[in-house]
C-alpha cells in the first residue's frame, strides 16, 4: 500500500515480522473510534496477515513464550511499541472495549461476509486476518485500492457442503457442532489436521491458504 510516509514507516517496521498494512480506514471528525486522550481518530490503519506470512516470525518466538494466547501477546509486543513511539493509540481484536475490525475493514476494502464469520477478500478468500490496529487523530493520505468485489464469485451453497456436520449455514456458523466434531476420532482425522473443510473448499484465494502447523494452531484454538 503507497501513501503517506508515515504508512511506509509502519510497513517498513512491521513486514519484517510477517504484519502488512491491510487497510485505511478514514472517518469524519467526531465518527471514529475514541482515542487514548478522549478524542476521536480520523484514520484507522489496520494491521494483519495475509497467507501464512506472520507463520514462521510468530512461530519462532513462540518456542520461547510458554503463557497464555501467545498470538495475541506476540502482536502486541510488536505493535504497542510503534503506538508509543508515534503518539497513537493502538487497538486489538481480543481487547475490550472491544472494536468493530470487520466493520473498519470492509470500509478500508471491498470485502465480503462469510458464513465463517472470516471477511471474503477478493484477492487472498479466507486466508488473511487482522491482529490490530492504529488510530491516528489526523488524516492520513493514501492510494485507493484496486481491488474489485467478488460477491458474484461466491459459490456458498458447495463450499458449505463440505462441512461433515452442517455446522457452516448462511444463516450461520454453529460453533457448538463444530466443536463437538472436532472431539470425535473423525474431527481429530480430518478438519484438526487439515483446517475447516469450508474454508479448504473456497477456491478464491487458494494460493494463500495456511501452511499445516499455522492451520493446526488455529483449530486448537477454535476447539
Amino acid at each position: 500500500m503507497n501513501g503517506s510516509p508515515l504508512l511506509a514507516e509502519i510497513a517498513e517496521a512491521l513486514e519484517p515480522h510477517g504484519i502488512l498494512l491491510r487497510g485505511v480506514a478514514a472517518f469524519e471528525a467526531g465518527e471514529g473510534p475514541l482515542l487514548a486522550d478522549g478524542t476521536c481518530a480520523r484514520t484507522v490503519v489496520l494491521l494483519g496477515n495475509v497467507g501464512g506470512s506472520i507463520w514462521p516470525h510468530f512461530s519462532s518466538w513462540r518456542e520461547g513464550y510458554g503463557g497464555p494466547n501467545p498470538l495475541d501477546t506476540w502482536s502486541k509486543s510488536l505493535i504497542l511499541p510503534l503506538s508509543r513511539a508515534w503518539g497513537v493509540t493502538a487497538y486489538f481484536p481480543s481487547d475490550p472495549p472491544y472494536q468493530p475490525f470487520q466493520r473498519w475493514a470492509v470500509r478500508a476494502e471491498p470485502l465480503t461476509p462469510s458464513p465463517l464469520g472470516i471477511l471474503l477478500h477478493p484477492r487472498y478468500g479466507l486466508w488473511h486476518g487482522y491482529r490490530g490496529a492504529l488510530g491516528f487523530p489526523f488524516e492520513l493520505e493514501q492510494t485507493a485500492t484496486t481491488e474489485s468485489s467478488i460477491t458474484e464469485l461466491a459459490d456458498w451453497p458447495t463450499w458449505l457442503a463440505a462441512c461433515p456436520v452442517r455446522a457452516v449455514r448462511t444463516d450461520g456458523f454453529d460453533v457448538t457442532a463444530c466443536r463437538a466434531y472436532l472431539a470425535s476420532d473423525a474431527g481429530r482425522a480430518t478438519c484438526m489436521v487439515d483446517g475447516c473443510a469450508v474454508r479448504n473448499r473456497c477456491r478464491i484465494g487458494a494460493q494463500y491458504r495456511y501452511p499445516p502447523e499455522q492451520l493446526r494452531f488455529h483449530m486448537e484454538a477454535l476447539f
